[in-house]
C-alpha cells in the first residue's frame, strides 16, 4: 500500500496547527489530527527531559513523504523534530480512496 501515517510532535498548539494546516493546504496530507497535551519523556543531550507536547497524526501517501519531511522541518522549531512514518497496511477502502484523492499526485519519470 502507498498510504502512511506520519507522527510529529511539537512544543505548542500554535505550531502544531500551523504545520497541520499548511500540509493540508499544500495537499501533502489529506488530514492531520492534533492530540494536545501529551507528556513526552526523552533523552536529549545527555539528560532525561519531560515536556508537554502536541502530537500530529498525519495521513498521507508514501510518495509524498520526502516533501512532507522537508515541509515539516522548514516550519518546526525543534533542532531535531520527530518525524516518523508508519505504513498503513489496510483499512476502510472508502477512506483510503478519499485520502488518495485529497493529496497531490507526484509524476514519476
Amino acid at each position: 500500500m502507498d498510504y502512511i501515517i506520519v507522527l510529529v510532535t511539537t512544543p505548542t498548539l500554535k505550531e502544531a496547527t500551523h504545520i497541520a494546516t499548511s500540509l493540508v493546504e499544500k495537499r501533502i496530507a489529506a488530514c492531520t489530527n492534533i492530540v494536545s497535551n501529551i507528556q513526552s519523556v526523552f533523552r536529549w543531550k545527555g539528560r532525561i527531559e519531560k515536556e508537554k507536547e502536541h502530537l500530529l497524526i498525519i495521513k498521507s501517501r508514501k510518495m509524498l513523504l520526502e516533501k512532507l519531511v522537508k515541509t515539516v522541518k522548514s516550519m518546526h522549531s525543534y533542532e531535531v523534530p520527530e518525524i516518523v512514518a508508519i505504513q498503513i497496511i489496510d483499512g476502510n477502502k472508502d477512506f483510503l480512496n478519499w485520502l488518495k484523492s485529497s493529496v497531490k499526485v507526484i509524476e514519476r519519470n
